[in-house]
């Protein structure tokens, strides 16, 4: 598909632009006053030399002089005025357009499904954010205007010229007419360049993101080496695109500029002849060059402005593809409202067939059909890959089964908002996500209105409160990127806190305990319990001593319900839980007689040290 033009692509902008009519308005009167100011200063210099000149006497000679230097001196001012009130509001143009430019932008990433981030990288959607608006910016607050300033300099330039000097501009005309196409050739090679530039520099901004997100891992396999010379290998290629550009960028400008300056030389040469024979005056011969050098002024501007154009369009094409992604799970034209519930929530799964998009011929779920009744405790368990997690996944509605229906207290989540169903939904994943933030705000992250009341009364209820008020600056400690300051069961009994403050009738439990020593699992399960209390709560574990207690334990394996019990029960029919359980507790060393038993739940508030 070829490129659009510049002033095409750039036409996306539009929608950003509309809400601020009056201040580009505002903006393009200070443009024409300032562009008519400089066309008239040399109107006044041939006033000056025509009339300042002539006069014999000198008294009258002098005050000519006198009253010719104000008016100059008027046209600089009013220039001055006009020019500085058009960069205020043009930079202020570029500034708002771009901030509501970044906002609409991560505004509709946010709320795509995690199929697009399947195919898109975080870094690449950083880059577009960063470089990309600020080459809009650039444009919208700059060059913008620049490039209508200079277009109605140069085209008023040339058309005073023409009325001047009409004969000699007429053959000027015709030898700038050769400069078009090979400007247009050009141009569109700066532009393939520029997005291919911008292209290179997200790369780059992907391999950072993903590589300082797992400095742990890249640092103990001693890959730092590695990682540098591939983050080096990609800026190498984004400045070897960005050199390639600015070459032909710059071939263009030299080109436009040599072609236009020689065909004015031309013009230039004609009117001097023209003094010499008498048929203009000196100061017209002045008005004249001032007229070219505005002329050729402008048509270099042009040139840098075009460039720029050429790289906004490309970063702008780049802003408008992701705005432009449509996310498969949409909210319905009219969502049907959720009932109340007073304690947990029924959750219903029905003949469920599903495959991520990523992976078509997989299937994750094959006929699966499950009934939760209101305050039931039920585990899915089985090996990697059953299927478990891709259950939480469609009653999240982060996908849509390809067949099926998921159904939360009676209504299909495909019939009411994500926001309604989601906010009946609490989770606890496996890896706890902890913000850049204090542990305050991260536990109120679950009820942002919340009180510190409540806050600190889900923490106590997490078991959290204790280690949490031994830290430094108690519940307004900073917990550092990605709670890096806190151990793994202290960052787990944050995420369960913030679960417990939203008070969700449904809470799913994601490998809550998996990761954890056995002393910070006896506590994070106490925890967990709590957080069990009163609601519907879907368990996924691979440790099984962790769902024993469980009302129902559902067998998965490859997307299918295999088989369904009591823990006891499970044990004593012998199938793949049977297995499973053996496998396990043979490997942590738990006698077959202690198989059912579950650890003591300490004493709220004797959860350990802390640690930070």
């Amino acid at each position: 598909m070829p490129p659009k033009r510049p002033v095409r692509a750039l036409r996306a902008l539009l929608p950003f632009m509309r809400p601020y009519r009056t201040r580009i308005a505002l903006a393009g009167l200070f443009l024409l006053l300032a562009a008519a100011t400089t066309l008239a200063f040399p109107l006044a210099l041939r006033q000056l030399i025509d009339q300042g000149l002539v006069p014999s006497d000198r008294g009258q000679q002098v005050l000519a002089l006198r009253d010719h230097f104000l008016a100059l001196f008027a046209v600089g001012a009013a220039l001055g005025v006009f020019s500085g009130a058009r960069f205020y509001l043009v930079s202020w143009l570029g500034e708002r357009i771009a901030a509501d430019l970044r906002d609409a932008v991560y505004g509709h990433v946010v709320r795509q499904s995690p199929e697009f981030f399947e195919s898109t990288r975080t870094g690449e959607v950083l880059s577009r954010l960063t470089t990309d608006t600020t080459l809009v910016q650039t444009v919208v607050g700059s060059s913008l205007s620049l490039g209508l300033r200079n277009t109605l300099m140069g085209s008023g330039a040339l058309l005073m010229l023409i009325i001047t000097n009409p004969w000699v501009m007429t053959q000027v005309l015709g030898i700038l007419v050769l400069v078009v196409a090979p400007a247009l050739y050009f141009g569109r090679r700066v532009r393939r360049l520029s997005r291919a530039s911008q292209d290179r520099i997200a790369d780059s901004s992907a391999i950072a993101a993903e590589v300082l997100n797992a400095i742990p891992i890249v640092q103990s396999y001693t890959q730092e080496q590695r990682e540098s010379a591939r983050f080096a290998e990609a800026t190498e290629a984004a400045f070897d695109t960005a050199r390639r550009r600015s070459r032909v960028r710059a071939l263009l400008v030299a080109f436009i500029i040599s072609a236009t300056f020689g065909a004015l030389l031309w013009g230039l040469y004609q009117g001097t002849q023209a003094v010499l024979a008498g048929t203009i005056t000196a100061g017209h011969l002045g008005q004249t060059v001032v007229f070219i050098i505005l002329f050729i002024g402008s048509v270099a501007a042009l040139s840098e402005v075009y460039g720029d154009l050429q790289r906004a369009a490309g970063a702008t094409e780049r802003l408008m593809e992701l705005l432009a992604a449509r996310s498969p799970v949409r909210d319905p034209a009219q969502p049907r409202p959720l009932p109340a519930v007073a304690g947990g929530s029924a959750v219903a799964l029905q003949q469920l067939q599903f495959h991520y998009p990523s992976r078509p011929g997989q299937p994750s779920l094959v006929d699966f059909t499950l009934e939760v009744r209101p305050g039931e405790t039920v585990a899915l368990v089985g090996p990697s890959g059953a299927g478990k997690s891709t259950v939480f996944q469609l009653l999240l509605r982060f996908y849509d089964a390809q067949r099926g229906r998921v159904l939360i207290d009676g209504v299909p989540v495909a019939e009411t908002s994500m926001h309604a169903l989601r906010e009946r939904v609490g989770i606890v994943p496996q890896d706890s996500v902890i913000f850049s933030t204090s542990a305050l705000e991260n536990i109120r992250y679950g009820r942002p209105e919340a009180t510190d009341a409540e806050v600190q009364a889900a923490a106590r209820a997490a078991y959290a409160h204790d280690f949490l008020m031994a830290l430094p600056e108690g519940y307004d400690t900073y917990l550092g990127e990605r709670g890096v300051r806190l151990s793994g069961g202290q960052r787990q009994r944050i995420s369960i806190a913030r679960a417990i403050l939203k008070n969700p009738p449904l809470l799913l439990l994601d490998e809550a305990t998996s990761a954890l020593d056995a002393e910070s699992e006896r506590v994070v399960q106490a925890a967990l319990e709590s957080a069990m209390a009163n609601r519907t709560t879907l368990v996924i574990a691979h440790r099984l001593a962790t769902v024993q207690r469980a009302d129902r334990i559902v067998v998965m394996d490859a997307g299918r319900i295999v088989d369904m019990g009591t823990h006891a029960e499970l044990i004593q029919r012998g199938g793949l839980y049977a297995r499973l359980a053996a496998m396990q507790f043979h490997h942590e060393g738990v006698p077959s007689d202690r198989v059912g038993h579950v650890p003591r739940t300490p004493r709220a508030g004797s959860d350990g040290p802390a640690t930070l």
